[in-house]
């Protein structure tokens, strides 16, 4: 039997890359949502190859588009991958067409305030009767209890779990530099949406499902139950907290850089020390465990930033590196739009921003076998594909001029 030649076989291989569709092809979801809780939802299912409608409010779309400040770039970061159609739910027409568009969808996904969609005609109730297949999922600030009608916000729940608490010094609780509980929880949804979608291939039917910001940050915080638990003591804030390592913190470089080094186990140590010269604490018992050296940090922190203080920024890392310890650069978020290591196998995406300049972002950070996890769709405008959603969900020409006329859906004009 003849075999192919090795670049046959490469050739091969990456055609079935090519046409191995991702695994949520075929999957259609409607986003009703706005912020980052929901749209990161939605963005990881577009990202995986579902296909995602974003329903947004006509005439003027996503109020997330013109927040200014920290929120600048919350719509062009988690809004790739998706088509748009931009409707009047206020509307009765606005919401019939909602409710076609229901009919061809697997999933639906919201994170309006507690109540919201009830009043704009389409809550899971009303949804289940248009299609009872559909998962619905409610992206909220608690889930089912005492809290569930509060409004929350990803600071909020920061402050409420214990997350402020635990980030800035003692006295000074702060939030997370990043809008971590928003991002978990749209990532949790997601998990809770394919299980329920695994149920579907049994059941036939689909269900309600629910993610939430405070139990998604009360989840973070399980490290430090369980710690307070085992050693019967509150856990400090981390900035004050008893160190499990003995060297675990940032170091000031020659030139006034910092970097961070973490020597946690006796390896570590040992490479440290044979390399810069610390050789008399070699049968030093003080040194002899990472739980003695602990012990030592008084001794021992100052000893390592006279070392460091020896060595220019980029010089410190390329010793550490080559010793092969865990070390970084004390970085900024700019940093990253350069980095190398996200910068290989194009896992930075080119995405077009509100200003029409294009920016490098971080695609999703998983690699599933051959998978592209890549850019298919640039953030859309607002309304850009709403006649080509309803037509498919089954709409005349007529109808869609019609509706226009009403008020009740808005096009793009892209």
């Amino acid at each position: 039997i003849l075999q192919p030649r090795p670049k046959q076989l490469l050739r091969d291989v990456q055609l079935m890359a090519e046409a191995t569709p991702l695994p949520l092809a075929g999957v259609r979801v409607l986003e009703f949502c706005q912020t980052i809780m929901g749209p990161t939802a939605g963005m990881l299912m577009a990202d995986l190859g579902a296909d995602v409608i974003k329903i947004e409010p006509a005439p003027d779309g996503d109020k997330t588009r013109r927040l200014p400040g920290f929120a600048a770039g919350f719509f062009a970061g988690f809004n790739r991958n998706k088509r748009s159609v931009a409707l009047n739910l206020k509307s009765p027409d606005g919401q019939a067409a909602a409710h076609r568009l229901v009919e061809t969808a697997d999933v639906v996904i919201e994170n309006y305030a507690p109540g919201t969609m009830a009043k704009l005609g389409c809550d899971y109730e009303t949804l289940k009767a248009v299609n009872p297949r559909v998962v619905f999922c409610a992206l909220k600030g608690f889930l089912s209890g005492p809290y569930e009608h509060r409004l929350a916000l990803d600071e909020v729940v920061q402050f409420m779990a214990g997350m402020a608490y635990m980030t800035g010094p003692p006295g000074r609780p702060l939030r997370a530099g990043a809008s971590i509980i928003d991002i978990m929880g749209g990532t949790y949804a997601v998990i809770g949406i394919m299980c329920a979608l695994k149920d579907r291939e049994t059941t036939g039917e689909g269900q309600h499902v629910q993610s939430a910001l405070f139990e998604s940050t009360a989840f973070l915080m399980t490290q430090h139950l369980a710690g307070e638990a085992i050693t019967g003591t509150e856990t400090p804030p981390m900035p004050a907290r008893l160190g499990a390592w003995a060297v675990y913190e940032p170091f000031e470089t020659k030139d006034g850089r910092h970097v961070f080094l973490g020597l946690t186990s006796d390896n570590h140590w040992n490479r440290f020390r044979d390399k810069f010269g610390l050789d008399h604490l070699k049968d030093d018992p003080n040194y002899a465990s990472n739980e003695a050296r602990v012990d030592m940090r008084p001794v021992t922190l100052p000893m390592i930033a006279a070392i460091m203080k020896q060595y220019d920024h980029d010089e410190m890392l390329a010793l550490l590196e080559a010793i092969e310890v865990p070390f970084s650069p004390v970085a900024k978020p700019s940093n990253l739009f350069d980095d190398p290591q996200l910068n290989a196998g194009g896992r930075m995406l080119n995405v077009r921003m509100p200003t029409g300049t294009m920016t490098k972002l971080p695609r999703l950070p998983i690699e599933v076998g051959n998978h592209d996890f890549g850019l298919r769709r640039q953030p859309p405008e607002p309304g850009e594909h709403t006649a080509e959603a309803l037509a498919e969900a089954g709409f005349t020409a007529e109808e869609i001029a019609a509706l226009v006329k009403s008020g009740a859906v808005k096009l793009g004009s892209v």
